[in-house]
């Protein structure tokens, strides 16, 4: 996640999609892995729907506040740590690795991903939103690895209890891809007794919704994920 990107369409949805898991009485936490904003392309310009009056009928609350902070010039992750958008526990420590070296950005990363899963224990869901998603072969141990989560940092979450949602952004792969990347994940390190969950959100620039879900939170889950698509949401989203 990066600043200048808050309040776009995909906040729209993945807080939407938070908003109805809290409305189940699950206690939220998000780690929006930010980073330091870029300025080499026009990622984050996707804001028209913040001026059509359809997407009330989503969740009116939460467009009407995303309005107020774009409207307000407000376009910061801090902005969107409200109690009205939502209730949650939220991390917003900026994992930035500008000019360090290999040994430093893994001390820097440790430490990081340590306070962060301090901060957000003993909730029943972790949210992860880096830029990217699931850490790609060509990115490891480079300056870029911070736009991506590791899966070792997914399954410490896991292992304190908490079922885990990470944003994965699509490149050009088929759904697929992303599904097998997925399960394999799941089976390959050892998340004991959890079972999958892929959203697709298939507006604009389409993205995933990945859930490694706890044996206790799987019914709640999966009961509220299958009645938000069957409501207006379904525009938006699918279950893959």
């Amino acid at each position: 996640m990066q600043d200048r990107y808050t309040g776009d369409i995909g906040d729209f949805g993945k807080l939407g999609l938070l908003r109805v898991l809290q409305s189940r009485s699950l206690t939220i936490g998000v780690n929006w892995y930010l980073t330091p904003d870029e300025d080499h392309n026009d990622d984050g310009k996707h804001t028209k729907y913040l001026k059509d009056e359809s997407y009330r009928k989503y969740d009116e609350a939460l467009w009407l506040e995303l309005n107020q902070i774009f409207d307000a010039k407000q376009r910061k992750v801090s902005a969107l740590q409200n109690d009205r958008i939502l209730q949650a526990v939220f991390y917003d420590e900026i994992l930035d690795f500008t000019g360090k070296e290999k040994a430093e950005r893994m001390l820097i990363r440790e430490e990081w991903h340590k306070e962060a899963l301090e901060r957000l224990s003993g909730l029943d869901i972790v949210f992860v939103d880096p830029d990217n998603g699931l850490v790609v072969p060509s990115a490891e141990g480079r300056p870029k690895e911070n736009k991506y989560v590791k899966p070792d940092e997914l399954l410490a979450y896991y292992h304190k209890g908490t079922t885990v949602i990470f944003y994965q952004h699509k490149a050009r792969k088929r759904d697929e891809f992303y599904i097998d990347q997925h399960r394999k994940l799941i089976k390959s390190l050892g998340f004991a007794g959890s079972s999958g969950l892929g959203l697709k959100f298939k507006t604009t620039s389409q993205r995933y919704y990945f859930f490694i879900l706890q044996p206790q939170h799987r019914e709640i889950i999966e009961k509220a994920v299958k009645e938000m698509i069957s409501s207006a949401w379904g525009d938006h989203f699918c279950i893959l």
